[in-house]
């Protein structure tokens, strides 16, 4: 299924997290040269009003898209747990607090999830947005389980409680390109290339 093609040389990154947008630049490095983001461009950080991550990342790249009147891509990722009834979900980032410190948002994870059970997914939306409003959507998915304490220095948020189902080591301790071949970003950036960009 194709959508509308991107066919510039720029792609806002409607992010602040810089380890976010390294990681995007990395998956889309093939198909566009030049990724300011957000943050460099110093657009202000929507609230993030919607009920879905799909709706989260619309919103975002729809307002960096139009501050910047260049096509903006965003992200709405996050950790759900079904044994908290898909908390922390969209509420991922928020869980870390205002100062983004993902040590306390796995510690409540682990302190609501007592011992119940430690499936649990990560799910992450994209939204591709021009100038006029238009937005390009996908959803991609990679399933697991949680491990405590945290293990690996690499990746960044969630990904020293995550183990990918079919491995035995988690996101930070995996190699990134690793990660990158099966993560729930490369899942969804696989769709939006082949929609957008392939």
């Amino acid at each position: 299924m194709t959508g509308r093609r991107f066919t510039g040389d720029t792609l806002v990154i409607a992010s602040h997290n810089k380890g976010k947008v390294r990681e995007i630049a990395l998956l889309l490095s093939a198909y566009v040269a030049h990724f300011p983001s957000a943050g460099d461009l110093g657009l202000p950080e929507p609230e993030e009003t919607e009920a879905s991550f799909i709706g989260n990342a619309a919103l975002k790249a729809r307002a960096a898209a139009s501050g910047a009147k260049l096509p903006a891509l965003a992200d709405d990722s996050g950790l759900v747990v079904p044994a908290l009834g898909g908390a922390p979900g969209i509420y991922s980032a928020r869980w870390a607090g205002p100062n983004k410190d993902f040590s306390l948002a796995i510690d409540r994870v682990q302190q609501e999830l007592g011992k119940g059970d430690r499936a649990a997914h990560f799910i992450c939306a994209l939204a591709l947005a021009w100038p006029d409003g238009y937005a390009e959507t996908v959803e991609g998915r990679v399933d697991g389980r949680l491990v405590f304490p945290g293990r690996g220095e690499r990746g960044f948020g969630y990904d020293p409680i995550f183990i990918p189902n079919g491995h035995d080591i988690t996101f930070a301790e995996m190699d990134p390109n690793d990660k990158h071949r099966m993560s729930h970003r490369a899942d969804a950036f696989a769709q939006l290339v082949q929609r957008c960009f392939g």
